[in-house]
């Protein structure tokens, strides 16, 4: 989060916004940089210490499961029947599945965060000035994206007289599937997205990491890397800081959601007036094949806690968001807070532009306690603006390419005895592939060992699960 006129997390626009609309104060137990996981180990620190947890505890990432599984959480699903306004509903009945990942003998132990629909489906980012500069079209195809990169490494793209950029940026700390700067479609290009569970022959879930496809994609990006065309610090990256290598100027290629036009990629114009960026349709395998991550509608969850007295004053704050905010009415027409997120021109006009709001923008809805305020899932291109058009176009003209994960249950048993062994073990192969410390054809090793060590065992109980679903 970043802060301006002087605010803090607990005294700022949207938490005097929540006292004086809502009458909440919004008050926090503790707060910790969310970096190298630290948050999820202090959640998991304070439940072995069996310390008091927040009444309300919005959370991401896998941690949500021990969290409802500690039994200090109460059951939603009765509250949300209950306070839950028709909008917030209505949005919710989009994809009743939101609800699986946290249900435990058909109860449900946290609301899901709605998110956008596309919301982390990658385009490609490309410097539109460097193609220019080298006489380059952009690449429709993984041997053109090699060729572009080849000469965004070495010919001088931003014409310095020095051998100070590379072809494309990526993080792999987090995978090789997470929500920017990855390359799950370099996979998607040879028949399958890593890291999630994807329809397969037979109708059957199979996990993408262990598809035969992944080899030739790992392959790939060991000789990328071996030419210079990935930056060697790749593996110690996650998202933000890969993007940022795009951003600051150091790559020509990023993979990402169309929302990286406002951030990072807004905050380029500041450093180079010069740069031009567009966005490009992901480019197909050796034999067309093209896929890449699809957005799930859930991001994240809400749990409330067992010992709040008056738990329907979440829903109060979380309805006026879906009434009013989610649906773009009202006060939130234009965005959260005038002179923070949107600020009227002098010509009476309605601009999120950075450079137009004194002290620059900031983003209001990271304030929230749900991350974003509130969305709707089909909402997500209700207020395109023109010069977004194009983008969006590109996104939905590849619609088709979107995979989402199709396992949304919560984990299995195997999972939780022996799938971070198994994330360990797909983690530390692919980067020892990519790297050279290892031969491409050592995959195949791996996916034995994966099936071994409880991958095959796990597959037939998510199977179990989907032919309960579907």
């Amino acid at each position: 989060m970043t802060f301006k006129n002087g605010e803090t997390l607990e005294d700022n626009v949207h938490t005097r916004w929540a006292k004086e609309r809502l009458g909440i104060d919004i008050r926090y137990l503790w707060t910790i940089p969310n970096q190298n996981h630290s948050f999820d180990t202090k959640l998991r620190l304070e439940l072995a210490a069996g310390r008091r947890l927040p009444d309300v505890l919005p959370v991401r990432g896998e941690v949500v499961h021990e969290l409802v599984d500690s039994g200090q959480f109460m059951e939603v699903g009765g509250l949300f029947e209950r306070y839950a306004s028709d909008s917030w509903k209505k949005a919710m009945d989009t994809d009743p599945s939101v609800w699986n990942p946290y249900m435990r003998n058909g109860k449900k132990y946290a609301i899901p965060i709605l998110d956008y629909e596309y919301s982390s489906d990658p385009v490609l980012w490309i410097r539109e000035d460097w193609l220019k500069r080298l006489n380059l079209k952009a690449p429709e195809t993984m041997d053109e994206l090699t060729d572009v990169m080849q000469a965004f490494t070495n010919g001088d793209p931003d014409g310095n007289q020095t051998k100070d950029t590379y072809g494309l940026a990526v993080g792999f700390k987090n995978g090789m599937n997470s929500w920017m700067a990855d390359c799950n479609w370099i996979f998607g290009g040879f028949g399958s997205v890593p890291g999630q569970w994807n329809v397969g022959v037979g109708g059957r879930l199979e996990y993408g990491s262990v598809d035969p496809g992944a080899e030739s994609a790992l392959a790939l990006l060991q000789k990328w890397m071996n030419e210079g065309y990935i930056s060697r610090e790749a593996e110690w990256f996650d998202e933000v800081r890969a993007a940022e290598q795009f951003a600051s100027g150091k790559a020509g290629i990023v993979a990402g959601p169309i929302w990286m036009k406002y951030w990072p990629l807004g905050e380029m114009k500041t450093r180079n007036k010069d740069a031009v960026i567009s966005a490009y349709k992901i480019p197909s395998g050796p034999d067309g094949k093209v896929a890449r991550r699809g957005s799930l509608l859930n991001n994240g969850a809400v749990l409330i806690n067992k010992d709040m007295k008056h738990p329907e004053l979440f829903f109060t704050y979380q309805n006026y968001l879906f009434d009013h905010y989610a649906l773009h009415s009202g006060e939130f027409k234009y965005g959260f807070a005038e002179g923070y997120d949107w600020v009227r021109t002098p010509e009476g006009q309605k601009s999120t532009n950075p450079s137009d709001i004194p002290g620059g923008y900031v983003r209001v809805a990271a304030y929230t306690l749900t991350f974003d305020g509130a969305r709707i899932p089909e909402a997500w291109n209700k207020n395109v603006v023109p010069e977004d058009v194009p983008i969006h176009e590109v996104l939905l003209s590849q619609a088709g390419a979107s995979k989402k994960d199709m396992f949304r249950g919560a984990p299995t048993d195997t999972m939780g005895l022996k799938g971070e062994l198994l994330k360990k073990l797909e983690k530390e192969t692919f980067i020892q592939i990519i790297y050279s410390r290892l031969p491409a054809a050592s995959f195949r090793e791996f996916t034995r060992s994966w099936r071994q060590l409880g991958g095959e065992q796990i597959t037939e109980e998510v199977n179990q699960w989907y032919d309960e679903v579907k």
